[in-house]
């Protein structure tokens, strides 16, 4: 990410988002607000550049029209099946644990996030904490200005540049409370980050919260860094990915996550493979979207 520039993966997540709950008959995850956040500008260059890489890799490809040629490239080839499927799982997982008692919700790497949006019954229930970059926060609050959204009460945005500050000094300049139960998403982005600071900042939540407060999380394998072994899909995402300035660099071995979050004062409480990811939100569906090889779901308590 560049220094006062939104995240273009924030914003690619966003269109991606966007087009299934608008383009796909049968939704893993509607957000039907996420295109909102971007102007038709950027869906339309978003659209055409997707265009451009079909034209470029695939070029003995054949659709019937532009319309097919991107409901395939989107379905088949982008991480758009991750971004949906990881989004689901969490929000399911935090109507869970909203029932037992959890009364804060911390979005880490917020991004377009739109859910103190678009789920207001649940949004009463809790204090929603967005922590994202101050450039990628200042793009959004604008983009909510200029819609005219009205901003939830319980909606504190937290911006912070982990290059110059820790994730425990930024909520302390929010309403955060150290003493409730909170659950905390961070997704998409342990991909981006050295495999030290992930469990820094692991331990950090940790040592943050309250027994029995929740974090999810999403993270390739190792496998996806191992040329022989990595698919072809991830290989040609690392590469967008390289090329948009936000390389991925990391993954997770995930035989020995159990323990490597141990160390860091969290119990594993599920670690869903590619494979059960498929069986739960992919099985049956007659398109082309299915899960990611070398992508998995972890779902950690504080101990």
């Amino acid at each position: 990410m560049q220094e006062n520039q939104a995240s273009h993966m924030s914003l690619l997540t966003a269109y991606q988002r966007g087009y299934h709950a608008v383009h796909d008959e049968t939704k893993v995850f509607d957000d039907f607000l996420a295109y909102h956040l971007l102007t038709e500008e950027e869906r339309v260059l978003f659209g055409q550049q997707y265009m451009k890489i079909i034209k470029n890799t695939f070029p003995n490809a054949s659709f019937p029209d532009q319309a097919a040629a991107l409901a395939w490239f989107i379905q088949t080839i982008t991480s758009t099946s991750d971004i949906i499927s990881r989004a689901r799982y969490t929000e399911d997982n935090l109507e869970e644990v909203v029932k037992q008692g959890v009364q804060q919700y911390i979005i880490l790497g917020a991004g377009m996030d739109t859910f103190a949006f678009r789920l207001p019954d649940m949004v009463k229930q809790l204090q929603v904490f967005e922590v994202d970059h101050p450039a990628t926060q200042a793009f959004k609050a604008q983009r909510i200005a200029k819609l005219g959204w009205e901003k939830p009460l319980n909606l504190h945005f937290v911006p912070v540049d982990f290059t110059k500050e820790n994730l425990e000094t930024a909520l302390k300049r929010s309403p955060y409370d150290s003493e409730a139960l909170s659950f905390f998403s961070w997704l998409g982005v342990t991909y981006y980050l050295p495999r030290d600071v992930v469990f820094a900042t692991l331990g950090a939540i940790a040592g943050l919260v309250p027994t029995g407060s929740t974090i999810i999380f999403d993270y390739y394998d190792t496998d996806a860094f191992v040329s022989e072994k990595v698919a072809p899909r991830v290989r040609g995402w690392k590469q967008y990915a390289q090329q948009a300035g936000e390389p991925i660099i990391t993954g997770f071995d995930p035989s020995t996550l159990e323990a490597d979050l141990a160390s860091v004062g969290l119990r594993l409480h599920e670690n869903l493979s590619p494979s059960e990811i498929e069986g739960r939100y992919f099985h049956g569906r007659t398109d082309n979207y299915h899960a990611t090889e070398h992508t998995h779901f972890a779902r950690a308590v504080v101990k």
